[in-house]
């Protein structure tokens, strides 16, 4: 596990190991601007780079790839990437790629033989960090890939959900109502991943009977993710015979609803949260006997 230092060294991002890339320009009307590399940077043969098979990110987008070769071809390679150096030199690789694939990607499409990178020589689980810090700060990863990414971290280095959230800056709600999107089927997933969903959507058919089948729905449809929600509700309602929420509770979002589920499964009590506007809120824990209010203290340490 990394000190808490490093973890709060990562949160800012990638400046602090980057350094500065802004860098004066200096045009002429008669030829493209072509910017230097950012200072600290070093030029190497591109072929000396890989990707890191560990990068949440899954999918370029091919249009996005040619727009920013054609950049290159102009302008040159602005950012340097953010490597690390590799133990194995066998096959002519030297570093592994923690932050700046698609920039990589773009940079062998334009057919550059030598690109800018800064190298730091970090450890499998802070390269991860990195790589995630990264593409969540740019937006550049699907609400799929995040939880993945999320997930790896959690499997391999042991991570908590509030160490986690601290790393990446994050609230502990949005770690785990993104982890939470790992539990869709594998179709459902897939349309997130495209694009055909959004987040909001994905996390409303987590609580769903049958999110598939509302998956499809919502894309043929265009529905809105309230319409979704609405519709998941009704869907447990007529399934159970009765309302799923009390009167006055049913504008409660997807995301508090798979949170009151989350804890009553953990708990096996009855659980009711009331969540403001202002970030405050109640939770309210039903008990029906004194030996489920015992196992409860037990449970929370208060009976210790």
């Amino acid at each position: 596990m990394v000190n808490d230092s490093s973890r709060k060294r990562l949160g800012r991002g990638l400046a602090a190991l980057i350094g500065d890339l802004d860098q004066p320009v200096k045009s002429t009307p008669e030829k493209p601007v072509v910017v230097e590399p950012a200072k600290g940077s070093q030029m190497v043969p591109i072929e000396w780079i890989r990707a890191n098979p560990n990068n949440p990110r899954r999918h370029f987008a091919e249009s996005e790839l040619a727009d920013l070769s054609g950049s290159i071809r102009e302008h040159g390679l602005v950012q340097p990437i953010l490597v690390r150096p590799v133990k194995d030199t066998s096959d002519g690789v030297r570093y592994e790629i923690i932050a700046g694939e698609r920039r990589w990607r773009a940079a062998q499409n334009a057919a550059l033989h030598e690109i800018p990178i800064i190298s730091r020589d970090v450890e499998d689980k802070q390269a991860l960090e990195l790589a995630i810090i990264e593409n969540v700060q740019r937006a550049d990863l699907n609400a799929i890939e995040e939880a993945f990414g999320y997930q790896q971290l959690i499997d391999e280095h042991d991570y908590t959900q509030n160490e986690l959230a601290r790393v990446i800056s994050k609230s502990r709600s949005h770690v785990a109502n993104t982890l939470r999107l790992l539990k869709l089927p594998i179709q459902v997933q897939g349309l997130v991943s495209n694009g055909d969903l959004s987040a909001g959507h994905a996390r409303t058919l987590v609580t769903a009977d049958n999110p598939e089948a509302l998956a499809k729905r919502i894309v043929s449809e265009g529905l809105s993710v309230r319409q979704a929600e609405m519709i998941a509700q009704s869907s447990a309602e007529a399934q159970t015979g009765k309302p799923s929420r009390a009167k006055g509770e049913s504008d409660k979002s997807a995301d508090i609803q798979a949170l009151e589920k989350q804890l009553e499964n953990a708990l096996g009590l009855k659980i009711d949260l009331r969540h403001g506007a202002r970030s405050n809120g109640e939770l309210r824990i039903k008990y029906r006997s004194l030996d489920q209010l015992d196992e409860l203290c037990r449970l929370l340490g208060a009976g210790r």
